[in-house]
């Protein structure tokens, strides 16, 4: 029993962050369904409504600061991109959060867009709020590297469009080519980087748990750079 506690232990650190309190950061890692298992153990739901918020804050900070002239309905667009479910499962899965997670005993592997993955997110940003407060909070949230969803989001939900549509519309007309730079992690968590050009424009390159939202994210990247 003591040996599959000790396996249980949540680790002092993640996302950029120590805890002063290691016991917040095990609460942030527990699912709602390692409780079937131990039922006395203590869930990371209460710390998902929070860091929900938390998160909700610090995107509005940025979208607000880095979009002077934009609009309410624009930077709300930006913001719910930003920290949308698919946004943070994509950021789970490139820093390898599920095996972390305690979950019940015998239970499969969780898929990659698993909501389980986004509420554990949330969890631990709140976590780090009580921790340390907004400094904390903050850290997490950047090493989250949510930025790029929000311009996303100015594009609506399809980056790639909208880079192909202006790069066509040049005279003379040119195509976005994109490149597969690398692969890493394990084979059911890789983390794809894609390099996307457009010829005398530039480049741009991004990193995504899967092929397709990281060739979204280039364009973001691209399209946000203001070349094009």
């Amino acid at each position: 029993m003591k040996q599959e506690e000790a396996k249980q232990t949540a680790p002092k650190s993640i996302f950029g962050y120590t805890f002063s309190n290691p016991a917040l950061l095990q609460e942030a890692l527990t699912t709602p369904a390692f409780r079937m298992s131990t039922p006395s153990a203590k869930d990371n739901q209460r710390l998902e409504f929070l860091g929900d918020a938390v998160l909700g804050l610090l995107a509005a900070d940025y979208v607000y600061a880095e979009n002077t002239s934009a609009a309410e309905g624009s930077l709300t667009v930006r913001r719910t991109h930003m920290v949308s479910t698919p946004a943070l499962c994509d950021a789970a899965t490139r820093h390898g959060l599920a095996p972390l997670l305690r979950r019940n005993k015998g239970a499969g592997e969780l898929p990659s867009n698993s909501k389980t993955l986004a509420d554990a997110v949330e969890a631990i940003v709140g976590a780090a709020w009580l921790d340390g407060g907004i400094d904390a909070a903050r850290k997490v949230f950047n090493a989250l590297e949510l930025c790029a969803n929000a311009e996303s989001g100015r594009w609506s939900a399809n980056p790639k469009g909208e880079l192909q549509m202006r790069a066509q519309s040049m005279t003379p007309s040119r195509h976005p080519v994109y490149r597969l730079v690398d692969t890493a992690g394990v084979a059911h968590q890789p983390v794809f980087t894609v390099e996307v050009t457009v010829e005398g424009i530039g480049s741009a390159t991004a990193k995504a748990g899967t092929h397709k939202e990281a060739e979204a994210r280039a364009a973001a990247q691209l399209l946000a750079s203001g070349a094009i």
